[in-house]
């Protein structure tokens, strides 16, 4: 008997074996249950504990993955965290056991489906999504009620079946033993898909049907890169997977010989790679991985989950670190970059914006904020007097931001240069390229900045209007788009002719598959996630940098994503 075979879209490569484990997607169909009026006091204290009990759980793994999570993906917790605190929320739960004396199981579903119905009700789908964040919250709390942890116990060696999966919940299942998942709902592009990649764990997502066709106990094996699945393997499948596994293991000691080689490509050309990295431990591999130095060093994390702003000896403590931890190579410090989904306890990023994602954030929030731009810029300044330290400038959109920001750095430069403090002669400042206004009027602010840095996450959803994280454009948000290639050629050529130097950040530069297509592109430096920098940098010497060039021009004239895609294959046989 063959075995059955069902297909979704690969999101973290890896093969894995397992007995299925389902989880079938909670549900809000709780009854309508009262209780006596001698209990209200007793449930009030219950839902308070597993309120508190979620908060703690929450905490403390945002403290154990500190560093090991990419930037975004922290993000997503805090906002869980934030969640458990808002007082609106806790409030209307307390009067609803309080007035109508229901159980704390069913005043969350009620409160739930008050705020689903306000959630639903809006125009905007970035505010409409949030909805899952607000489910995953109740989902915990509901889950300490019943006094059973939120992620079921017991998965050693399982491969999880679901219909989806946060990020917060990745760490914890791949602690707890499982080996893989598969959803029946997702995207490669979630930021679950990001960390899942980060934590070399086998995903395999928008797998339709495989809630009803998987039961608890099946026999499955997932391939994260193809995007298959395979319940109950016949023979040649278990030897095709083992097949994979010694390649997959054969890879990985190539990859870790490749620590100490040149990133240079088969002709010669020598490309610059950067690391990402918001902690010591970032920092250290990015060390030991050879990286050149640090492209995007990201700072809120010293400001998200908690309720007072760092001063600035704790921030100049940080960047001091990061840069005697890269020993002489340059760290590029990217200034703070809140808002949109990067919401703080403190209320310095609005929370109550229409549309977050186009409102006060970045560079937007710092010029706005000059008290808090200033602390900032003390410590990153006086961090310079220890090694090499670039400024980046977020979300730019106008020549007058940069002009205003440098300004402001000049004039602390003297304040704290009059206070003794030892600086370097000279502080590089440079702009992220991510509203595609700036790219598209480069050259009216690129004499005002010593470098440039593509920030493609979010030039990709401004330029194709597509939330990276609505599931429901998923499709829509992608770096193969013929705008986007145009428009990353256009800032290339820039940058060259005025001779400053340019970085591209983000997902794409850690993807090894876009490698050549960022070389065809002109790009000769690139950042990324430590994780990946073994692979980014295997496909530089696997590529003849001449021969891309010279296949630009048909990257470049191609119409769609399917010949983005042709090209990609035909550029690595």
């Amino acid at each position: 008997m063959s075995a059955l075979r069902l297909q979704g879209h690969g999101a973290s490569r890896g093969s894995a074996l397992g007995r299925a484990r389902v989880r079938l997607p909670p549900t809000q169909d709780v009854g309508e249950k009262r209780i006596a009026a001698n209990a209200v006091d007793a449930e009030l204290q219950r839902l308070h504990q597993a309120i508190e009990a979620a908060r703690t759980e929450m905490r403390e793994l945002r403290q154990r993955l500190q560093g090991a999570l990419p930037a975004e993906v922290g993000e997503f917790l805090d906002l869980h965290a934030m969640l458990l605190d808002d007082p609106e929320l806790l409030f209307a739960l307390d009067e609803l056991i309080r007035s109508h004396r229901y159980s704390a199981a069913y005043a969350l579903r009620v409160q739930r489906d008050k705020l689903a119905q306000v959630f639903e009700g809006m125009e905007d789908d970035y505010l409409k999504s949030r909805l899952d964040d607000l489910d995953h919250v109740i989902g915990r709390i509901n889950a300490f009620l019943h006094k059973r942890p939120a992620s079921v116990k017991g998965l050693a060696g399982e491969i999880l079946v679901c219909e989806n999966v946060a990020p917060s919940e990745l760490a914890q299942l791949q602690a707890q033993g499982v080996v893989g998942i598969v959803s029946s709902a997702g995207s490669s592009l979630s930021h679950s898909a990001i960390l899942a990649r980060s934590l070399h764990l086998p995903l395999v997502v928008a797998a339709s049907g495989v809630l009803h066709r998987i039961n608890d106990g099946d026999v499955l094996i997932v391939d994260g890169g193809s995007g298959e699945v395979v319940l109950d393997p016949a023979a040649d499948d278990l030897r095709q997977y083992r097949q994979r596994l010694r390649e997959l293991a054969r890879e990985q000691r190539e990859l870790g010989h490749l620590r100490s080689k040149p990133s240079r490509t088969l002709d010669g050309a020598d490309i610059t790679l950067l690391a990402n990295a918001e902690s010591r431990e970032d920092v250290a591999q990015a060390h030991a991985l050879g990286a050149h130095g640090l492209g995007l060093y990201r700072t809120e994390f010293l400001f998200l989950q908690r309720n007072a702003l760092p001063d600035e000896e704790e921030q100049f403590h940080s960047y001091r670190d990061a840069v005697l931890g890269m020993s002489g190579r340059p760290v590029t410090i990217r200034i703070l970059d809140l808002g949109a989904d990067k919401a703080d306890r403190t209320g310095l990023a609005l929370g109550s914006e229409e549309n977050p994602a186009l409102g006060l954030r970045g560079i937007r929030l710092l010029l706005a904020r000059p008290k808090v731009a200033d602390t900032q810029l003390r410590a990153l300044l006086r961090a310079s007097g220890y090694g090499p330290v670039r400024i980046l400038v977020p979300m730019v959109s106008t020549r007058e931001e940069v002009l205003a920001i440098k300004r402001r750095i000049v004039k602390l430069a003297g304040i704290l240069r009059a206070e003794g403090h030892a600086l370097a002669e000279h502080v590089p400042v440079g702009a992220m390229i991510e509203v595609p206004a700036a790219a598209l009027a480069l050259d009216s602010f690129i004499d005002q900045v010593d470098f440039l840095s593509i920030g493609t996450n979010d030039l990709v959803q401004y330029l194709l209007a597509a939330d990276r994280n609505n599931e429901a454009v998923s499709e829509l948000y992608s770096p193969l788009h013929p705008a986007l290639l145009r428009l990353l050629a256009q800032v290339v050529e820039t940058a060259r002719a005025h001779g400053v130097p340019l970085s591209v950040c983000g997902e794409i530069a850690g993807d090894a598959r876009m490698t050549p297509l960022l070389l065809a592109l002109g790009l000769t430096e690139l950042s990324l996630h430590p994780a990946t920098l073994l692979e980014v940098r295997r496909a530089i010497r696997e590529s003849r940098l001449a021969d891309l060039r010279a296949l630009a021009p048909k990257l470049l004239a191609l119409r769609d994503r399917r010949g983005i895609e042709r090209w990609m294959i035909q550029a690595t046989t």
